[in-house]
């Protein structure tokens, strides 16, 4: 943990349990930043769930730092998009927050961006807008629609000089942070679960795959060879080859049980992942991540994990062979 991280850690206390949506402690926190001196934060995409998530648990925190403005688009093919917009528009706006009719000028209203659109397609597009005007954005998942756009998304943040950050909230649980910090060893292999669902419009595992994929990364981290895929009525396992007999794999539970979690295997020690415990440490981390300009997960990790997608859907098409990543 550098020093940066660990005085932005002290900075941070609990003041109230209880009162947010997720039924995570509300932090009390001041930020002073050499670089910026306001700390607006505008929300591209008002049709996820995650987006009045993120309002309250930010505007909850005794911080410089507000969501103040909102834009979305609508994906007329995407369901998950035009069955709830209107309702979590309707419960951002409720919350204060302004809503505008544009990325342009939602841009010039606000310092940092949470891009949460729901439809992935969209965020190469919408990206490009918001780091060509210097902004400081986190990618809700899925990062983009496919590994190049992936890419993409990161070669527009080197041509702008314009650091970005995707992740999903699972990388930040508790146990998993503790197991890639080395608290069972080194880590020799892993068995994750987390739910698995599907989108026509969207990569057969981006859509829900990407949390149980990010989750294996936490732990395995970089490295991974090959993958195979296994696709029954029950389950969708992907196995990944990290080499030297490292294996970890990601069971996606078609049942709906919204479950995260698993057990990692060090060469020191064994552990549970225990339960997913909410959105709080990932909102840390990108309050960080806007007052520092420091990215919490390499670029180069985040391309892998979507190049192990790419592979496992490979495997799947190739009726479960191993394909090299």
């Amino acid at each position: 943990m550098n020093k940066k991280r660990r005085d932005f850690i002290k900075k941070t206390s609990v003041v109230s349990a209880g009162t947010l949506m997720l039924g995570t402690n509300v932090l009390g926190n001041r930020f002073k930043s050499p670089a910026y001196n306001s700390k607006r934060i505008g929300i591209v995409g008002m049709d996820t769930s995650h987006s009045p998530q993120f309002v309250e648990i930010i505007n909850s925190l005794q911080s410089e730092y507000k969501v103040t403005t909102a834009f979305t688009t609508i994906s007329r093919d995407f369901p998950p998009s035009v069955d709830r917009v209107e309702k979590f528009t309707a419960q951002i706006k409720s919350m204060g927050v302004e809503i505008v009719d544009s990325i342009d000028n939602l841009l010039s209203r606000v310092d940092y961006v949470l891009l949460c659109t729901v439809d992935g397609r969209l965020h190469l597009k919408q990206a490009e807008k918001i780091l060509k005007a210097k902004k400081r954005v986190f990618i809700d998942k899925p990062m983009a629609a496919s590994l190049d756009e992936v890419k993409k998304i990161f070669a527009l943040s080197k041509e702008y000089n314009t650091p970005i950050f995707s992740s999903s909230s699972v990388r930040f649980m508790t146990k998993a942070k503790e197991a890639r910090n080395g608290s069972l060893g080194n880590v020799q292999g892993a068995q994750i679960y987390a739910p698995i669902s599907y989108e026509p419009t969207q990569p057969r595992l981006y859509w829900y795959g990407v949390h149980g994929a990010e989750l294996l990364f936490t732990v395995m981290q970089q490295g991974c060879k090959r993958v195979r895929t296994m696709v029954t009525e029950q389950y969708h396992m992907v196995i990944g080859d990290w080499g030297a007999g490292r294996i970890g794999t990601y069971c996606g539970l078609k049942n709906k049980m919204q479950e995260y979690g698993g057990q990692v295997f060090g060469d020191k020690s064994v552990s549970y992942l225990g339960h997913y415990e909410s959105s709080l440490p990932l909102v840390e981390a990108i309050l960080n991540y806007f007052e520092t300009g420091e990215i919490p997960v390499d670029p180069s990790e985040t391309i892998e994990l979507f190049a192990f997608l790419d592979a496992a859907q490979k495997s799947e098409e190739e009726k479960g062979d191993w394909i090299s990543i």
